[in-house]
């Protein structure tokens, strides 16, 4: 099974990484102008899907229905589709920019939905260049993608059937454009003090959560993980043993860790790393004191509908 689980080493593929992070900004930004805001800022969430990064449906600026803008890693193109049927292509290769793809993409969006802005300031990345004016981002290497996403669609698969049985609200298995991950947040209904007041964490973390993730890489953790962090995190968090090899609490980014390769190296990975997921919440509910029923629902088997 392992090796359905593709090798994916941050460092071998940073170019191509950085560039499709860039490309999914301008998604997620469409998304924040355009969708009805909901609490912890899900509007803004991007998708993963069997195509790639996708926006939910958006109201097309000019009220003529809905708006889908996606990125579709197996034709490596942009996609801006509206609900009447018509649709227009970006092509994200060979090695285009990200300043010109990003032009293209708000042409074509304004072209099939009416007018629209956004606020061309890349977010949560080391560099500055505005997402439309970005000439330093360009390559794109294909494979590179392909190897992402067949990585991304199996930690995806792990976080839906994490969530699956949890009674309480939760989110969907979210594609964050900030932070280029994929996360689900199961709460407890209790609301918190956000960690601090810039505009994300007031907003986005104003409710006791566990958030269990998945990153392919980046300049602080330099390898694919899968991660879980508890907001509020109360001081003996850090206690517990996990039973997976290679998990364990990372004091460096005050998150648990499971790492890529260590899952991989399992006999099971996908099971290795639903096992991880679990324990870290039922963990976390016990040291934070969560409703026990609550909590107990994560581990269990919804009865069928009938």
């Amino acid at each position: 099974m392992a090796t359905d689980w593709p090798s994916l080493s941050y460092p071998q593929w940073r170019e191509t990484c950085d560039t499709l992070h860039a490309h999914t900004q301008v998604l997620g930004k469409l998304a924040t102008k355009l969708a009805p805001p909901e609490p912890q800022l899900q509007h803004s969430a991007l998708r993963l899907t069997v195509r790639g990064w996708e926006t939910a449906p958006l109201p097309a600026p000019d009220g003529s229905g809905a708006l889908v803008v996606a990125l579709d890693l197996h034709a490596h193109e942009a996609i801006a589709e509206h609900s009447d049927g018509r649709s227009l292509r970006v092509p994200l290769t060979p090695h285009r920019a990200v300043g010109q793809v990003t032009r293209d993409v708000l042409a074509a969006v304004r072209d099939l939905a009416g007018p629209v802005d956004i606020d061309p300031t890349p977010q949560e990345v080391p560099w500055t260049a505005a997402l439309d004016e970005d000439t330093e981002h360009a390559h794109y290497d294909p494979d590179e993608v392909a190897t992402y996403f067949a990585a991304a669609t199996r930690a995806a698969l792990v976080l839906a059937e994490y969530r699956a049985p949890y009674r309480g609200r939760s989110t969907p298995v979210n594609a964050w454009w900030g932070s280029f991950d994929l996360a689900v947040s199961l709460f407890s209904g209790e609301p918190a003090d956000p960690p601090s007041q810039d505009f994300i964490m007031r907003n986005a973390m104003d409710a006791q959560e566990v958030a269990v993730g998945w990153w392919p890489g980046d300049t602080r953790y330099d390898r694919a993980a899968f991660y879980a962090y508890v907001h509020p995190a109360p001081e003996d968090l850090s206690s517990t043993p996990l039973s997976v090899p290679g998990a364990g609490w990372n004091a460096g980014l005050g998150e648990f860790i499971l790492d890529w390769e260590d899952a991989r190296a399992s006999d099971d990975p996908h099971a290795a790393a639903v096992t991880f997921a679990r324990e870290v919440f039922r963990h976390a509910c016990v040291v934070c004191d969560w409703d026990p029923e609550l909590a107990a629902s994560a581990h269990g088997t919804p009865p069928p509908v009938h």
